[in-house]
């Protein structure tokens, strides 16, 4: 988990959440041959935004190339709440597993705002892939 802190710019919308993903396949986690894959994300969370927010909640959902679907939800994010000043960053990392090679995961984070606004932050779709299985 870390923080870092930019400021927001002058046109600033109130509530403006940018959630990036990068993605890695964990080799040693895994067991292909009982189609397990096991990936890590480490997802960068930004207050684009005017006004502190914190991440109260979270909605997963994560599917694999089969179709299968995993939702799921629960408070803050590795153990944390994180508040989000503007133009605060915050990273942290964690994992998940499917029995495909590939898969996708996105949902939301359920933010509340200084103000007492309550507000979704989009985490847009990212690819959990093995290397070398998509070009």
């Amino acid at each position: 988990m870390s923080a870092e802190k930019r400021p927001p710019t002058p046109d600033s919308k109130p509530y403006d959440i940018g959630v990036n993903a990068a993605t890695q396949y964990l080799a040693d986690q895994s067991d292909e041959s009982s189609a397990r894959f096991v990936f890590a994300y480490t997802i960068t969370i930004r207050n684009c935004g005017s006004l502190p927010a914190q991440l109260i909640s979270r909605h997963w959902i994560i599917t694999d190339a089969q179709g299968l679907v995993q939702e799921v939800r629960g408070l803050g994010v590795v153990g944390s709440q994180p508040l989000l000043q503007p133009g605060e960053t915050f990273r942290y990392t964690s994992g998940a597993s499917i029995a495909t090679p590939v898969g996708t995961m996105r949902g939301s984070y359920q933010m509340l705002s200084q103000d007492g606004t309550r507000f979704e932050a989009a985490i847009p779709e990212f690819t959990l892939r093995v290397p070398r299985v998509l070009h």
